[in-house]
């Protein structure tokens, strides 16, 4: 008759481990002490001594389909392959608690069994002796994974429809907040007011991702994380339609995190109340996916020349790219080509150095301002709802007040000697006066705004006036001057055969 499958002779005392795991999916679970207390007791009725160092324990939410995210799993196996061999076996309360991957845990098994003599023994699903317990083990392990793989389907299945519906089951991004367990997300307005401004200054004031993230972090705002503001949390936010009041769902693949095909995902109504309009969000997703650049390329604001983005090669309509020549001691040298002749694409020659483009520019600028006469094209844009970016200073101005408290009692409670007092005075005084700076500049800007004439010709005329004043002073960067001109020209077109430009002039109007 086959015998219970032991490690141990009668009476022999052997050193063993306990693996403790608990499920992911929602099984009924012992809970973690539960299972050690219950792998001890089998240990001391079966003669095997676990000592505290070889008690291996998962912190909650590991999931027993992949061994290479189980950090102590891979932690007990580095310990079982040291010489001397540590310990004769591994206790576990289930073999599902070894592994849910048949593969692996036959790898795994087969490598402790065969190469290290140290058995894995489920305490509460004993198996027999022999090739026959084998079996029965393995039907075991068979059994575990089909239901960890039914069950993550019916999940899957559950998780799709409830998108479909409208639900939202992620972590809410900045501007919301869920109050509690399974609750709709509602609106945290300090945090809202940041993102209308986000949406506000990419969309309708052509601010790039690059500099929306300085200007972010100059002002001490924060992600939702607390962390200062990178390019990839600016990209997450302008393409998330939660925005919107949309729900999205199943757009990432879970192992790889790539983005899956755009017909895979689930984009539906949300029940959430939306912090910007469709329209607005619409035209953020339209603008980013006409400027997307391939993985660690480096932001053009480092090296642009101000025409940068605005001279096409009339042949082919492609950019013309610009190429910066560094030399020791002296200022650096732009030239521009086409991108499309540069890969092959356009068989037209459309060099031209800086010391001939930006005269003819200039000039062409002058020449409307003499005339008085100007053709352009009105642009309408989508205005935020509200920006409430002149709050969001406002608010800043108040909260450097506490931290002007703190720094006085710190030093009237000996905390902080006189000089450490003087010095953080003097960094919030430089604080407070660029955030002063910052509120009378929006300020006098909202003013201005606000009392400008109808006359739209005189308008772009003022603003042509106003450009080639940037453009000509030493006072501005080349990416100060290259938003400039952006905001009263659409493009140049160049054409060399004549050496000549045509621009292209519009207008913003807010509606």
């Amino acid at each position: 008759m086959a015998k219970k499958k032991t490690v141990t002779p009668s009476g022999s005392l052997h050193i063993g481990a306990a693996y403790i795991r608990v499920s992911t999916d929602g099984q009924m679970d012992l809970s973690p002490e539960s299972q050690l207390d219950s792998i001890l007791d089998y240990a001391k009725s079966h003669n095997i001594v676990i000592p505290r160092e070889y008690i291996f324990m998962e912190s909650e939410g590991r999931s027993g389909k992949k061994a290479e995210n189980r950090p102590q799993f891979q932690r007990m196996i580095a310990t079982a392959k040291t010489r001397p061999k540590p310990f004769d076996c591994i206790l576990v309360w289930k073999f599902s608690r070894f592994a849910r991957n048949q593969d692996e845990s036959t790898f795994y098994k087969g490598m402790l069994r065969k190469k290290l003599s140290i058995d894995v023994i489920s305490i509460s699903e004993p198996v027999l002796d022999g090739m026959y317990g084998r079996l029965i083990e393995m039907i075991i392990e068979w059994q575990d994974e089909f239901y960890s793989y039914n069950l993550a389907q019916d999940v899957t299945r559950g998780m799709k429809t409830k998108a479909e519906n409208g639900g939202y089951q992620c972590r809410p991004p900045l501007g919301y907040r869920i109050p509690y367990h399974k609750a709709t997300p509602e609106i945290v307005p300090e945090e809202a007011k940041i993102v209308q401004m986000i949406f506000d200054k990419y969309v309708n004031e052509k601010m790039s991702i690059y500099a929306l993230t300085r200007y972010l972090n100059s002002l001490g705002l924060k992600t939702s994380h607390g962390k200062p503001f990178e390019k990839r949390s600016l990209e997450y936010i302008l393409q998330n339609p939660s925005y919107a009041g949309m729900v999205r769902w199943n757009r990432t693949c879970n192992e790889t995190n790539e983005i899956k095909d755009k017909s895979e995902w689930i984009v539906t109504q949300g029940h959430h109340p939306a912090i910007i309009s469709q329209e607005l969000f619409d035209q953020a997703v339209k603008r980013y996916e006409s400027e997307y650049r391939r993985k660690n390329a480096k932001p053009s604001e480092v090296t642009r020349h101000w025409l940068s983005g605005l001279l096409k090669c009339s042949c082919c309509g492609r950019t013309l790219s610009s190429c910066a020549r560094h030399r020791k001691n002296q200022e650096d040298s732009y030239s521009f080509q086409c991108y499309g002749y540069l890969k092959g694409k356009c068989t037209a020659n459309h060099y031209v150095p800086e010391k001939t483009i930006v005269p003819a520019v200039l000039n062409a600028l002058r020449e409307v301002l003499e005339c008085g006469t100007v053709n352009y094209e009105i642009k309408n844009v989508v205005k935020s709802e509200d920006t409430h970016e002149l709050e969001t200073l406002k608010n800043l101005l108040q909260k450097l007040e506490t931290k002007e408290k703190r720094a006085r009692d710190a030093y009237m409670d000996g905390i902080d000697t006189i000089d450490e007092y003087r010095q953080n005075k003097l960094l919030l005084q430089k604080e407070r006066e660029s955030l002063e700076a910052s509120v009378a500049q929006l300020s006098q800007s909202r003013m201005e705004s606000a009392s400008q004439e109808a006359d739209q010709t005189k308008r772009i005329l003022d603003n042509i006036r106003s450009v080639i004043d940037i453009l000509e002073s030493d006072s501005f960067t080349m990416v100060q001057k290259n938003i400039a001109l952006k905001s009263i020209v659409d493009k140049i077109v160049f054409n060399r055969d004549n050496m000549h430009i045509d621009i292209y002039y519009y207008l913003t109007e807010i509606s």
